[in-house]
């Protein structure tokens, strides 16, 4: 459809403005993302429990700061790493599966994973930065498509509108 400008000159309209709404596309991006997402939370996960396992083995791997109101012994750590740990792994292994409630999961647990490191952040500052970091890419990439777009890639329920 052309529309015709004060200057004489045809300029393309695109979308035409009496054209049906198109279904989202699922783009690669949209799918790579969620895949990406997975693969990165189950990496963190996965060191979170080796984390968690290594302080309950070695009480001494941790030295608390002297004067921190979240100074917690290092069992509490270690059982908290490994609880993230599996839980991360678990998020991650419900991504894969294509449940429609898994990206809501791995948004939550990620997120509750960057406020765990950011109070674990005295321990082992620059751990936590990097742990806070690979969460941060985890939220992005699973708020990157909507839920159209998840429709059309594993079938999940589109909103209702009333």
């Amino acid at each position: 459809m052309a529309d015709d400008s004060p200057t004489g000159r045809r300029h393309l309209v695109y979308p035409p403005a009496d054209a049906p709404a198109s279904d989202p596309r699922v783009t690669p991006l949209a799918v790579g993302s969620v895949v990406f997402a997975a693969c990165v939370l189950f990496l963190v996960g996965f060191f979170h429990a080796i984390v968690g396992l290594a302080v309950l083995i070695d009480e001494d791997m941790l030295s608390p700061p002297d004067s921190y109101l979240f100074a917690w012994g290092t069992h509490g750590w270690g059982w908290l790493h490994l609880g993230f740990g599996v839980a991360a792994v678990t998020a991650a292994v419900n991504l894969f599966s294509a449940r429609p409630s898994a990206r809501v999961i791995g948004i939550v647990v990620a997120l509750l994973s960057v406020v765990k490191n950011f109070f674990f952040a005295p321990y082992s500052g620059v751990w936590s930065a990097i742990m806070v970091g690979m969460n941060v890419l985890v939220i992005w990439a699973l708020t990157r498509y909507g839920p159209e777009q998840a429709q059309k890639v594993y079938g999940a329920p589109t909103p209702r509108t009333q």
